[in-house]
């Protein structure tokens, strides 16, 4: 029986009025070191309860897998989330968006051109049902009817903007409900009659997703569900950024004054975000409406926790607000967490990627056209696509069908040009010096989409290859994950060849005491970094994100290691570890 249940106008929670105070964190943004200072923090700030997504992707990397330990211990959030007292909004999807890398759908799913993705075709909805097999019994005992912090789980995510097969989520439901989740289900949907009416299901709580007009947001989601609470699911008190544009910010006082209209309304809210978190490694999403456009690698959408896990201005803000409505801890609110005193790292060994990539990855040998990083098992990262020009000359180089997400291109090992499916480019004037010139095009997953119909857009290379209308065939193909750096050749820069193409660079830093910091890479292009062998995720100078996150649990006393990989250049052998976030100049 559900410990959560709904009276004509609000929520119950075993049997006594309750109002939810949610914020959004999600467990697989976070260190797992630090999930219990980030849930205290909760707390402090006057939150009854946290809300978390469930990464389809992570959680099941393969059919018929489950991963459920280090960033993926869901069961262990949860335990951490009710020894501080915090109720549980959970998420499950299997659709999750939040800006993540295929919305959290997995890739062997998503390849498939055969299923209709978030629909009642039997294709998905068998391996979604196989899914939840192994997700939710380590699950169920986490229900509060169970003594367990879970009050209510969603059912599917703004389903109401996608489609409307009501079947399907009359299916989803059901399946939960087969496997023990006996806590309340509620949708989430923009507050619009059109939406609403798509995501909804009768007998189960609707909510809305909304930021600012507060008063009418809550109109029509009254219009739509005429008895029960009003819920905020999410109330966007940030945004997310993606490369090449401003740094987005919200005013606190414009935000604080809004979550005052909720809660003066009787509404129950989750602020999204209550703590952003980071993208770390290949995890990052991408949106693609008339371009693609990637995320970046912070995800600390000017909540009320910083990406470092520091109240910020929100905090504070929204702490007094809490206060007028619902009893706030009698605590101090908690201080800044200790930072990492500024450090230089020379970066003085070397390896330069392309003549080492078949020691990083088998290469593939495919005798006609390229494939595409799916057909090569390649869920993230790079791959490297090498062959031969069999003609000479000035010409034009034409990749059929573009490229998936951007292709850096060498003749004969010198850099010729890029490519990028955000300018929709599929050509490139090129020298070609000999006959059988080597050509190498490395290319770069950027990111899967997150929304809307293009998720599951193919990565690599998305078709043939031509030089003056000619098909190039034969490639080696390498699908780079980079998740073992260990065979990576590193020399001293001084021994290493000098070398066009992209390289790793390795140095090393000392540590007194670990503490948070954040990378700075003056001069250097874009690439990846790694500390410790922590993947921290993507740098790129195109901005507006200038420092990358590095939790402290990352380092260790004495010495540390700092690898990138630098796809083009850099202007010197140099890297700074700062005790200041820099995410870019702000959008006016």
């Amino acid at each position: 029986m559900s410990a959560l249940t709904t009276s004509s106008d609000g929520f119950l929670l075993h049997g006594e009025p309750f109002r939810i105070i949610s914020g959004a964190m999600h467990y697989f943004r976070i260190h797992p070191d630090q999930w219990t200072d980030r849930l205290r923090k909760a707390r402090l700030m006057g939150l009854n309860t946290v809300e978390t997504y469930v990464p389809w992707n992570l959680h099941q990397p393969e059919p018929g897998t489950l991963v459920l330990d280090g960033f993926l211990d869901l069961p262990r959030f949860l335990r951490l989330a009710r020894s501080e007292g915090l109720h549980v909004l959970l998420r499950p999807g299997p659709y999750i968006c939040a800006e993540w890398d295929g919305g959290g759908l997995p890739s062997w799913l998503t390849t498939d051109p055969d299923i209709r993705l978030r629909s009642s075709d039997p294709r998905f909805t068998d391996a979604l049902d196989r899914y939840l097999d192994l997700l939710l019994p380590p699950i169920v005992p986490q229900l509060a009817a169970n003594g367990g912090p879970v009050i209510a789980v969603q059912v599917e995510n703004e389903y109401g903007a996608y489609g409307t097969d009501t079947a399907y989520l009359e299916h989803l439901a059901q399946s939960l409900r087969s496997r023990g989740i006996d806590e309340l289900l509620f949708t989430c949907d923009q507050a619009n009659p059109e939406h609403l009416a798509a995501g909804s299901l009768p007998g189960v709580l609707a909510t809305g997703t909304f930021g600012s007009r507060i008063a009418s947001s809550l109109e029509q989601l009254r219009a739509h569900q005429p008895e029960g609470p009003l819920m905020c699911a999410e109330f966007w008190i940030g945004w997310f950024d993606h490369w090449g544009e401003p740094h987005h910010v919200r005013d606190a006082d414009d935000a604080a004054a809004d979550l005052d209209r909720l809660l003066s309304a009787g509404a129950s809210v989750n602020i999204y975000m209550f703590h952003g978190g980071t993208n770390f490694a290949f995890t990052n999403g991408a949106n693609h409406d008339h371009a693609y456009e990637p995320i970046v690698t912070s995800y600390d959408y000017d909540a009320a926790l910083t990406e470092s896990g520091d109240p910020g201005p929100k905090y504070h803000a929204f702490r007094e607000v809490i206060a007028r409505h619902a009893p706030v801890p009698d605590e101090p609110v908690p201080a800044p967490s200790r930072k990492l005193p500024l450090t230089s790292v020379e970066l003085d060994r070397r390896a330069a990627l392309l003549p080492h990539a078949t020691a990083l990855a088998k290469p593939v040998r495919v005798d006609a056209d390229p494939v595409t990083a799916e057909e090569l098992g390649l869920r993230s990262g790079y791959v490297l696509y090498r062959t031969t020009v069999p003609d000479h000359g000035d010409g034009l180089l034409h990749f059929s069908g573009g490229v998936g997400d951007r292709a850096q291109v060498f003749v004969d090992g010198a850099p010729v040009g890029v490519l990028e499916r955000e300018r929709h480019e599929e050509a490139l004037p090129v020298r070609v010096p000999r006959a059988g010139a080597s050509l190498d095009v490395l290319v770069e997953n950027m990111g899967g989409v997150n929304y809307g119909p293009r998720i599951g857009a193919p990565k690599g290379l998305l078709g043939p290859v031509t030089f003056k209308g000619t098909a190039l065939r034969g490639w080696d193909c390498h699908p780079l994950t980079f998740d073992n750096l260990g065979s990576v050749p590193f020399a001293p820069a001084s021994e290493a060849p000098e070398d066009a193409g992209p390289a790793f660079h390795h140095g090393t830093f000392e540590v007194r005491a670990p503490a948070d910091t954040f990378l700075s890479l003056p001069g250097w292009t874009k690439g990846q970094a790694w500390v410790n062998g922590f993947h921290l995720g993507r740098y790129w100078n195109r901005g507006p994100q200038r420092t990358l996150y590095v939790p402290a649990p990352v380092l260790r006393r004495g010495t540390n290691e700092l690898v990138l990989l630098e796809l083009q250049a850099t202007t010197g052998p140099r890297a700074l570890l700062t005790d200041t976030p820099d995410l870019g100049p702000v959008k006016p």
